[in-house]
C-alpha cells in the first residue's frame, strides 16, 4: 500500500499530473474576487470564510478525474481489482495521495491567500483547522464520484454534477468554522459537523467506490 501510495505521489507531482494546478486556480480565484466586490475591506472580511472555501472545493474538483482515470488507460486498474489486496485499500490509498497532493496544499496556502481578503486575526487558526479537517472529505467524496465515472468518455462534467451536491454539507460546516471563528464567536459545533462528515466519508466511501469500480469492470 505505501508503494502505490508513493506512485500516485510521484505521478501527481510529475509535469502534466496536476500538482499545482489546484493552487493556482485557488490563487486566481482569491485575487480575482477583491475586483469583483470591490477593494472594501469589511466587505471583504465578511465573505473571506465563504470565499476561501469555495475556492479550495472548486480547485479540489480539477484533478479528481486523475484518480482512476490514468490506470484505466493503461490497465493497471484492472490489475488493482484482481490484486489480492482489498480494492477497498486501494481506493482509500489513492483518495489520500489526493489529499496529500491537493487537499493539503490548499490547507497550508489558504492563510496566506487570506491575508488579501482582509479575514480577521482569529480567523486564520479556525480556517486552517476546518480546511484541515475537511478538504479529506472532499477527496474521499471526489474518489467515490470518479469511481463512479471511471471509464466513461468525457466523464469529467459529469463526475462534478455527481459530487458538487455531496460536497455541500461539507461547504456549509467548514464555511461556517471558519466564519464563527473570525468573529470570534463559538466554532464547536461546526468543526464537530465537519469532523463527522469526514470521518463518515473515510469510513463508508471506501467501499461504495470500490463496489462502483467492480461493476464498471465487468
Amino acid at each position: 500500500m505505501i508503494a502505490l501510495l508513493l506512485r500516485d505521489l510521484r505521478l501527481a507531482t510529475r509535469a502534466g499530473g496536476g500538482f499545482g494546478l489546484g493552487l493556482a486556480f485557488f490563487l486566481i480565484v482569491t485575487v480575482l474576487v477583491p475586483f469583483g466586490v470591490g477593494p472594501e475591506g469589511g466587505t471583504l472580511a465578511r465573505i473571506a470564510p465563504g470565499i476561501l472555501w469555495v475556492g479550495a472545493l472548486l480547485a479540489s474538483l480539477l484533478s479528481l478525474d486523475r484518480i482512476f482515470a490514468l490506470d484505466h488507460e493503461d490497465g493497471s486498474l484492472d490489475l488493482l481489482a484482481t490484486a489480492p489486496i482489498p480494492l477497498e485499500s486501494v481506493v482509500a490509498v489513492k483518495a489520500l495521495a489526493h489529499w496529500l497532493t491537493t487537499g493539503l496544499p490548499l490547507t497550508l496556502a489558504a492563510p496566506m491567500l487570506a491575508v488579501l481578503l482582509n479575514l480577521p486575526g482569529p480567523g486564520f487558526f479556525w480556517l486552517t483547522v476546518s480546511l484541515a479537517l475537511g478538504t479529506p472529505a472532499l477527496s474521499y467524496i471526489g474518489a467515490f464520484g470518479a469511481a463512479l465515472t471511471v471509464g466513461l468518455k468525457r466523464g469529467g462534467l459529469l463526475m462534478s454534477l455527481l459530487v458538487l451536491p455531496l460536497y455541500i454539507p461539507t461547504l456549509i460546516y467548514g464555511a461556517d468554522c471558519a466564519r464563527r471563528g473570525a468573529a470570534a464567536l463559538a466554532a464547536g459545533t461546526p468543526l464537530l459537523m465537519l469532523v463527522a462528515i469526514t470521518l463518515g466519508a473515510v469510513a463508508i466511501l471506501p467501499f461504495a467506490a470500490a463496489a462502483a469500480i467492480r461493476v464498471n469492470l465487468r
